[in-house]
């Protein structure tokens, strides 16, 4: 697994992605690492990646221990139970991706204050509408962003996360980005500064689309 080389490689694909969207545009890649070993994600580091994602809180916490010695930013990018929240704002990670509900908000924001912690986080959208995903439905997600800003101040939102329509046509693929880019738009004026959207097999679609953050896990870790 040459990890320096498919780096090297996902950076020029964001590049040329990037510069045909805007060169005043800033792409971050966040490391998925749900399948790797510690020693992978510490040789990615040493190639210079610094921000990691976890889908599940045990992993987050076994990575995040075993590699404790490297300044590293981890992300939580998977569903949250609410049997999870405790331990997860225990490990206090740089961004939650995955704030998929007002339920979800009151329970952390509940939690939160209890501890006098504050949580950085993204409001997942479905913006694909599959029953499959998790996340506030489009058309609600603009006045959900605002409850949440009001109602649960120790949640500190800094945008929206999507995840691409689940489906081979690119066109249904960029009109699930594309909704998700036109709320962000809305949403720039009160503080959202993350358009969190693309993996492995969009990445190049969603940065078309205005994305600034992309998770990638395959393109990374591949052998």
């Amino acid at each position: 697994m040459n990890l320096a080389q498919n780096l090297d490689q996902a950076i020029k694909r964001i590049e040329q992605a990037r510069i045909a969207y805007s060169r005043h545009h800033i792409v971050k890649i966040v490391a998925v690492s749900k399948y790797s070993s510690s020693d992978a994600i510490q040789t990615l580091y040493e190639c210079g990646q610094r921000a990691f994602g976890e889908n599940r809180v045990q992993d987050l916490a076994q990575k995040s221990e075993l590699l404790g010695d490297l300044p590293l930013e981890w992300h939580f990018i998977g569903t949250l139970q609410s049997n999870k929240i405790n331990a997860l704002l225990s490990l206090k990670p740089a961004l939650m991706h995955s704030l998929h509900s007002l339920e979800l908000a009151k329970e952390l924001h509940k939690r939160l204050e209890s501890r006098n912690q504050t949580l950085p986080a993204l409001l997942q959208i479905n913006s694909a509408k599959e029953e499959s995903k998790s996340g506030v439905e489009p058309q609600k997600a603009v006045e959900t962003y605002h409850k949440i800003l009001e109602e649960f101040p120790q949640i500190k939102l800094q945008g929206v996360m999507t995840i691409g329509a689940h489906v081979e046509d690119r066109a249904i693929i960029q009109k699930s980005f594309e909704t998700t880019q036109v709320i962000f738009e809305q949403l720039k004026p009160h503080g959202a500064e993350i358009l969190s959207m693309g993996m492995s097999g969009d990445f190049e679609l969603a940065i078309a689309c205005g994305s600034n953050l992309v998770r990638l896990g395959s393109t990374l870790f591949k052998a």
